[in-house]
């Protein structure tokens, strides 16, 4: 404007040129302002000019008209000298021509200068819908979005291109203006037929994509298009059931599902379906539309499996490669079949240092043997009874059982074992692996014989002759050097015993270095009910072992054999040990009709308790020549002391030297045996 203005400042002091001067010269450089690429979206406007070297007359007028595209005049004006021109264009858009020229003082009018004035105020019709699928997977991308052309005739200054915008707004709109965009806001500004926006990427979830087409004058559609972009870029989860993991001995059928918390994996219209695929030992997988897909595995073997599935979205996890890049590799599996039974067989010898361990060899190509499973069974043969299961342990293929056969009479004895494989497959077999049958005599082990007893009573030393028949049958008799005796025995309470014997094996040979345990079961109401003693015996057989002191007890010797010796138990012998009581009394005489005599005493409770009643004890008197006869029987507090007061009143008693004791009955819950204390003499007067 400040140019313009200063040009016609310029032209106002220029001298106009005489009449015999040359003719008025046009305006140089007409142009317009306002408008983008020439074109405008308001009817007023702006010309200016620069105006001619002066040569004539003076510049009194200046002349403006305007027509439009069919050169009909729509305007004409004329204006005194002024430093701009300024003017409305009809609504109608369309391409004008604007025409000033000058006239001078003389009234001589000079040629027009001419320039187009391009107005167009109409906006485009809105773009047709953008075609873009449901979902967007991880292998869409780059995308290009096609923006199709707005429909119907488009406005006069053309389709420009397209501003396109993408956002989390779905009301969104590429322009900040209403009605126009900038050139900097169109995405498309190649003109009508550039309607391809490629995408890079886009964040997982849901955008929206504004698209609006811009006409020539800057004008954009009446209303924006939008489009919902959804975007899903995770892999589905697919997940496997009917594989046992372990080894199996059945069919399995095996079913791949998979899930999907983005596009899903519903089947629908959508070009890219969702679907689920099973592929096994690397085969042609199997795949069927939808979120599942089974398939059943019979053959015996070490099957491979992998699954994988893609989403509604395209997102698939099959380690294919696509759009340049390498998808996630499917999840696998091994899935094991063995349906062939194994091969099972007793050892086909015994060990001679241990005939007693029944071993079973389990073969089995496949699986492999499962020897956790082994059974091992044991029965008189010929008799038809059932077979007793024995107790088995695994072993380096195989499994193993020990039959106890000292528990078991003479005879033969036939064996079944039983064997799986790692799918649960079984054999049974009654047969060795030389293909001999399971049978064995018992005894298997070399006859053992153990004699006990205390002290050298029960067991008497007996020497036999050095020579004859006699002595022969001395020493296949006794074993040589001991018999036992049945009896048991008795000892005072608070002593000790001796205990002793000897262990043979065959026709009497001693056997050296044995263990061989000491057992003392104790009566009721002892404090201790059992106590074992392991002794060892020497050169020639023989053990011995001092018994402690305690209550009452059963004594037995048990030698526990060994893989090849058998067991040996002697009979229990009996060890009984007298109570130990003690009485005393506040006076030697007593007066008949005097003061009461006290008794007093106690029962010794070493290694025993006293019942919850007391101990019972009998307080007996004795006259010369006569038994003792009890007078009164009190119980003992749980201490084991008693107190009883007793008075003499019968004058025969006058004269006359009465012994008394305290003596202790056998009592069911007293693990001790009847015994009496030392007598104590009382004079009656």
């Amino acid at each position: 404007m400040r140019r313009l203005a200063g040009l016609l400042t310029m032209a106002v002091a220029v001298a106009l040129p005489s009449p015999a001067q040359a003719d008025v010269a046009p305006p140089l450089n007409l142009r317009a302002y306002g408008g983008m690429n020439t074109w405008r979206t308001q009817r007023s406007y702006q010309l200016a000019w620069d105006n001619p070297a002066a040569s004539g007359p003076p510049i009194v007028a200046i002349h403006y008209r305007v027509r439009n595209a069919a050169k009909e005049v729509v305007g004409e004006r004329q204006i005194d000298w002024a430093p701009e021109l300024k003017d409305t264009l009809p609504g109608i858009p369309g391409v004008y021509t604007a025409e000033v020229w000058f006239e001078d003082s003389t009234g001589e009018e000079g040629p027009p200068a001419s320039v187009k004035l391009r107005f167009d105020n109409a906006r485009p019709a809105q773009v047709e819908p953008i075609q873009i699928p449901p979902w967007l997977g991880r292998g869409a991308f780059p995308y290009m979005v096609r923006v199709h052309h707005p429909p119907g005739e488009a406005p006069i200054s053309g389709i420009a291109g397209y501003a396109v915008s993408i956002d989390s707004n779905a009301d969104g709109s590429p322009c900040t203006a209403k009605d126009q965009c900038t050139a900097t806001e169109m995405g498309l500004a190649a003109g009508l037929g550039d309607s391809m926006l490629p995408i890079s990427g886009l964040p997982e979830g849901t955008s929206y994509i504004h698209v609006v087409a811009v006409s020539g004058s800057g004008m954009q559609s009446v209303l924006p298009r939008h489009a919902v972009l959804q975007v899903d870029l995770t892999d589905p989860v697919t997940r496997l059931a009917g594989n046992p993991g372990n080894w199996t001995n059945k069919p399995v059928t095996l079913t791949a599902t998979a899930s999907d918390s983005g596009s899903g994996m519903e089947v629908g219209d959508q070009a890219t379906s969702p679907f689920t695929a099973l592929q096994i030992d690397g085969g042609p997988p199997k795949a069927e539309l939808g979120a599942s897909v089974s398939a059943t595995l019979i053959a015996d073997g070490v099957h491979s499996i992998a699954y994988y599935a893609r989403d509604a979205a395209g997102n698939i996890n099959d380690g294919s490669t696509g759009n340049g890049q390498a998808n996630a590799r499917p999840e696998t599996a091994m899935v094991r079949i063995d349906r062939g039974p194994p091969s099972i067989s007793f050892a086909k010898l015994q060990l001679p240092t241990d005939p007693e361990l029944i071993r079973v060899q389990v073969y089995d190509a496949l699986s492999g043997p499962q020897p956790l499973r082994g059974w091992i069974g044991v029965r008189r043969a010929g008799f038809g009874d059932s077979f007793e299961s024995l107790a088995t342990e695994p072993t380096l293929g195989g499994f193993r059982a020990r039959w106890d056969s000292d528990e078991y009479p003479p005879g033969e004895y036939e064996f079944r074992a039983t064997g799986y494989d790692m799918a649960g497959n079984a054999s049974t077999t009654a047969f060795r692996a030389d293909g001999s049958r399971m049978v064995m005599s018992n005894p298997l082990k070399e006859l053992t014989s153990l004699l006990a007893g205390f002290g050298g009573r029960e067991l008497v030393r007996r020497q036999c002759a050095r020579s004859s028949s006699a002595a022969r049958r001395c020493r296949r008799a006794s074993g040589g050097e001991f018999v036992q005796r049945p009896a048991g025995r008795k000892i005072p309470f608070g002593h000790g015993i001796l205990f002793s014997g000897r262990l043979s094996a065959g026709p009497g040979a001693p056997l050296r270095s044995m263990s061989v345990r000491v057992i003392e079961r104790f009566g009721e109401g002892a404090n201790l009910l059992e106590r074992t003693t392991v002794t060892k015996t020497g050169e020639d057989g023989v053990f011995a072992t001092r018994l402690a002191p305690g209550p009452s007890r059963e004594v037995t010797a048990a030698f526990e054999g060994t893989a090849t010796l058998t067991r040996s138990v002697t009979r229990p012998v009996r060890l009984g040990v007298h109570s130990d009581v003690s009485l005393q009394v506040s006076s030697a005489v007593a007066r008949v009709g005097g003061r009461p005599l006290i008794f007093k005493g106690r029962i010794a409770t070493d290694g025993a308790a006293i019942p919850a009643n007391g101990k019972s004890i009998q307080l007996q008197f004795r006259l010369p020549g006569l038994p003792w006869t009890e007078f009164r029987t009190i119980q003992t507090d749980q201490q084991g002391r008693f107190r009883y007061p007793y008075r003499f009143t019968d004058d025969d008693s006058r004269g006359v030297r009465f012994r008394f004791r305290a003596y202790a009955p056998a009592q069911g819950n007293w693990p001790y045996e009847p015994g009496g204390s030392k007598p104590v003499a009382v004079w009656g007067r």
